[in-house]
């Protein structure tokens, strides 16, 4: 009777999760900036969740409910992509205290790299990736760091990462690409 029990919950602990998650997936966003040009919004609370070809669920964090942190997050987003002041942005993302996850630690990291601050972007990069090694959207954003570094090896690695977590036709793996097949020493930041 007893193996039974909890035989049952556990099935109605699986099926209540399963019941859960798009509502807690609906508040799922990746950051980003895949292109200077057209920055992607950051998702509404009400969207599905991004599941770009082989995109792993870890591309999906955070998975943050509290609304105070999700409208913090796209107001640095704002900062960022519509009024390119990244310093300010690199604030209000720190406020946010989840400098341990990896949306917002990317965020930080390009902010820094668009500011010219190599040395600690490379630090939240490698910051992000230790909190998820999966994160795509970091391994786009180092990549191009490493193409500004000049260190085209190491750019085509994080390519070959992109592509076996997302998929070639991914926009982060286009974006990366893209870059890539500019000519070495054209001095271009992206």
């Amino acid at each position: 009777m007893r193996k039974f029990t909890t035989r049952f919950l556990t099935l109605a602990m699986f099926s209540a999760a399963l019941l859960v998650a798009p509502t807690l997936m609906s508040v799922c966003f990746a950051g980003g900036d895949p292109t200077p040009s057209s920055p992607p919004p950051p998702p509404a609370s009400s969207s599905k969740p991004m599941t770009n070809g082989k995109k792993k669920t870890s591309e999906l964090q955070p998975r943050i409910e509290d609304a105070a942190f999700v409208s913090a997050y796209r107001a640095a987003y704002a900062t960022i992509y519509d009024r390119n002041d990244y310093a300010a942005a690199i604030e209000q993302l720190k406020a946010l205290g989840h400098d341990d996850n990896a949306s917002v630690a990317t965020l930080i990291g390009y902010s820094y790299r668009k500011l010219g601050d190599y040395k600690v972007s490379q630090i939240w990069y490698e910051r992000a990736l230790q909190a998820d090694p999966d994160h795509v959207r970091t391994w786009q954003y180092y990549g191009l760091w490493q193409l500004e570094q000049g260190n085209r090896e190491q750019a085509e690695y994080h390519l070959t990462r992109i592509a076996a977590l997302a998929g070639t036709d991914s926009e982060e793996y286009r974006s990366l690409a893209a870059a890539m097949e500019k000519p070495p020493g054209t001095g271009l930041v992206y």
